[in-house]
């Protein structure tokens, strides 16, 4: 059903960017550009850009899992969705929270601790999503055919 693929598309897609920004784009702008402030710059953009990928993400996906009520009934719907809503949350924390005070220098040490541990929760998140929703797909069409 093409519902069920938008919503392992969309649970790749948050993973797989927040994979792609957290552990190469960054740290290669932190290797290359001749400045840290620079590059810190420039990571604090491209994170606020990715809290806006991960909402959508995240949203697209609680309207697939509310559309699809074979899926919504499905044993593993109450755990998709409260990873959902980690996951979105940790990303509005990180947003609104976390960098005002990095931008801002407060703390840095602390703040860039406690952010690092959020956006490795929400990829981790992402990633149980990734793991868990095509195994429920896959189980829904087995029962289908057998």
């Amino acid at each position: 059903m093409w519902i069920d693929r938008l919503r392992t598309f969309a649970a790749a897609l948050w993973w797989g960017s927040l994979s792609t920004l957290g552990l190469l784009v960054v740290p290669m702008l932190f290797a290359k550009l001749s400045s840290s402030v620079m590059a810190g710059n420039m990571a604090a953009q491209l994170f606020s850009a990715q809290t806006w990928v991960s909402v959508g993400c995240g949203v697209l996906l609680l309207l697939c899992l509310k559309r699809n009520t074979a899926a919504a009934q499905a044993t593993s719907a109450p755990l998709a969705t409260m990873l959902i809503v980690a996951g979105l949350l940790l990303a509005l924390l990180v947003e609104f929270a976390v960098a005002p005070r990095i931008l801002a220098r407060e703390n840095l040490k602390l703040w860039h601790g406690v952010g690092s541990a959020m956006y490795l929760g929400q990829w981790l998140c992402a990633g149980a999503l990734v793991w868990l929703l095509p195994s429920r797909a896959t189980h829904q069409a087995a029962t289908m055919i057998g």
